[in-house]
């Protein structure tokens, strides 16, 4: 599923990362500066890793031997962020639509409704974003990404500016989603509750 061999530098941060792991939905766990984000960011296309590769289900998203370097807009990618991000303009089914794309190449199509049902975020459609816990606001998040059509999604802690009774109430959501869509997670999480109870394999970086 994944293949990813990087040389990261940012400013005085640097350094290697490799993992291969053919697991659906791999966890990436380590301490507070260890370079997690950064992963996904290089994965995403927001950071261009100084050397290496990046493979996800065998499309190759950079190779800087072959002078591949896809542009963000064209890696197929879905990122749910520690905040929601949602456009405040803009009510729910707006924020869901935003950024909507046409299924391109392989893999599972998702549409507006299905991806409604699967979150449970029927009643929140009409509702400005500043009105929605942040439980409802990360079940959002992730419809939005879901509905960009993604070959793989990246989630970067995103319960860790939940309460402990907000996360219980959004891990069931995030468990369909692992179970029902069948696209390729990257979950990064510094807590072994979170990745036990969603990963399939775990990496950790030191």
């Amino acid at each position: 599923m994944l293949t990813l061999d990087v040389q990261l530098k940012r400013g005085d941060f640097e350094r290697h990362v490799s993992i291969e792991d053919g697991a659906r939905v791999i966890a990436l766990t380590g301490r507070s500066g260890a370079g997690k984000t950064t992963v996904l960011n290089a994965i995403a296309g927001l950071v261009r890793p100084r050397a290496g590769r990046i493979v996800v289900d065998g499309r190759v998203l950079f190779d800087s031997a072959r002078g591949v370097d896809l542009p963000a807009h064209r890696r197929r990618v879905g990122y749910v962020f520690q905040d929601a991000r949602l456009f405040p303009h803009l009510d729910v089914r707006g924020n869901l639509l935003y950024g909507r794309h046409a299924s391109a190449g392989e893999g599972p199509r998702f549409e507006l409704d299905a991806v409604v049902a699967l979150l449970g975020i029927e009643a929140l459609l009409r509702r400005r974003t500043g009105n929605l816990s942040g439980g409802e606001a990360q079940r959002v998040a992730i419809g939005r990404a879901l509905l960009s059509q993604p070959a793989i999604l990246l989630f970067d802690e995103p319960l860790s500016a939940l309460d402990q009774d907000r996360r219980e109430e959004l891990i069931p959501y995030l468990q369909r989603v692992r179970d029902e869509v069948r696209v390729p997670m990257l979950y990064v999480s510094h807590r072994a509750d979170e990745v036990r109870r969603l990963a399939e394999a775990v990496h950790r970086l030191e």
